[in-house]
């Protein structure tokens, strides 16, 4: 599988996202799942890439080994060149916020926050200097106009758009997207989509996108099938 690299002060990196041979295993002794059996898979920068199967195939448990949530039993998980496995607690979790973007179901958005300041938080956190104008991100995603409003004012396809906003304040070299379009209707599903694979190729993020939505899946650059722990390309 071919991986986009860059050479950064005379070596060479993978960019975009690595995952090479993980596996991982939930519950203990007869209970055991093999939830990621032996998976690998490589998503350049500016390719949205879907991942489709049943319930209990594995997929949410790829999206948290490539988030760095969860660390896999064996193999390896890079993001931008940087080793996952080699961070410590407190630089995995730096590192998340800095490098990784993650998109919820419903967004995912705190209640008392208008869409601005949803945005705002996410600034503050990462310690990024300067002024930050939510503005412009939220025009980007079509919600310039709510700038002001708060989640229980915001239809479901508004707050899947504040959410992917949100997720674009620190430039993420990766974006996770769990079930984007679940409580969505037809128009709003596929808005949301295009929206996210225009972001991916406009600000060139390596993109991952859970979904059993099949009817959104033209607007993807690959489509990639999990059954049992395993990925099927």
């Amino acid at each position: 599988m071919s991986t986009q690299t860059s050479k950064t002060a005379g070596s060479v990196r993978t960019r975009g996202l690595l995952i090479e041979n993980a596996c991982l295993a939930l519950g203990d002794g007869a209970g055991t799942v093999q939830a990621l059996d032996n998976v690998s898979l490589s998503i350049q920068p500016g390719e949205l890439v879907a991942v489709v199967g049943p319930s209990g195939a594995g997929k949410s448990s790829l999206l948290a080994v490539a988030g760095a949530l969860t660390n896999p039993g064996s193999g390896r998980v890079s993001v931008n060149g940087a080793n996952l496995g080699t961070l410590s607690k407190a630089a995995k979790a730096r590192f998340r916020l800095e490098n990784i973007g993650f998109v919820f179901q419903s967004g995912n958005l705190i209640p008392a926050l208008n869409a601005a300041e949803q945005l705002e938080l996410v600034h503050r956190m990462a310690g990024m200097g300067g002024r930050f104008d939510p503005l412009p991100l939220l025009e980007a995603v079509g919600m310039g106009h709510k700038l002001k409003s708060r989640p229980g004012q915001l239809s479901g396809g508004e707050r899947q758009r504040v959410g992917i906003a949100r997720a674009l304040v620190t430039k993420p070299t990766l974006l996770l997207v769990d079930e984007p379009t679940a409580a969505l209707d037809r128009q709003r599903s596929q808005d949301v989509v295009e929206l996210l694979a225009r972001e991916t190729h406009g600000h060139g993020v390596a993109t991952v996108m859970v979904t059993h939505d099949h009817d959104v899946l033209h607007h993807c650059d690959r489509v990639v099938a999990m059954v049992d722990g395993r990925l099927a390309c």
